[in-house]
């Protein structure tokens, strides 16, 4: 699988530090975690109307802003994508 996702929350990382004016990442963090959640909710919605008469290209383009702003998340709560992973690998062993 590719490491994608961890080089993307190391950008994020970098950017966090950044000043708002030159980093989207930075002013999102800095506006904190009413607009981040809010950012969420809009791309689920995009996520969701795409799949209904969008195109399966529609539908990845929104997937990817809809992971961006959940990575931007776990970043801002200091969290990390390594512990969703985790959760996951948790959900799947055999019970």
């Amino acid at each position: 699988m590719s490491d994608v996702i961890h080089r993307l929350e190391a950008v994020l990382a970098e950017r966090k530090n950044e000043s708002p004016e030159r980093s989207y990442t930075s002013r999102l963090l800095a506006a904190g975690e009413d607009e981040i959640v809010k950012k969420i909710g809009e791309e689920a919605i995009e996520v969701i109307l795409a799949a209904k008469g969008q195109g399966d290209g529609r539908v990845v383009e929104e997937s990817a802003d809809l992971v961006y702003h959940l990575l931007v998340l776990l970043l801002a709560r200091g969290q990390s994508w390594a512990a969703v992973e985790d959760e996951l690998s948790r959900r799947m062993a055999p019970k």
